[in-house]
């Protein structure tokens, strides 16, 4: 019974080291960096894409297309201090 218990512990303690998605520090600095930049670009995208559909269907080319960009930006803009309050956390 003391080797089997003693193996348990031993096999927690290495899924522990093997999975670092329980640990939120163990991302690279890089991928966080990519991540935030992603979350920026997609932000500002979708936002463009949104004022582009509406300018066609209500046919108010360019206005609802800056105003989307502009909602955009301030949308992956909020995004990015989310994320860099959690890194810092």
């Amino acid at each position: 019974m003391g080797k089997d218990e003693d193996l348990k512990v031993r096999l927690k303690i290495a899924k522990k080291k093997i999975n670092p998605e329980k640990d939120p520090t163990s991302r690279s600095n890089l991928g966080q960096a990519f991540k935030m930049s992603t979350e920026l670009v997609s932000a500002v995208l979708v936002g463009t894409i949104i004022g582009f559909i509406l300018d066609t269907w209500f046919d108010t080319k360019p206005w609802l297309i800056i105003i989307f960009f502009f909602v955009g930006v301030v949308a992956g803009i909020t995004n990015v201090f989310r994320s860099a309050k959690k890194i810092q956390k």
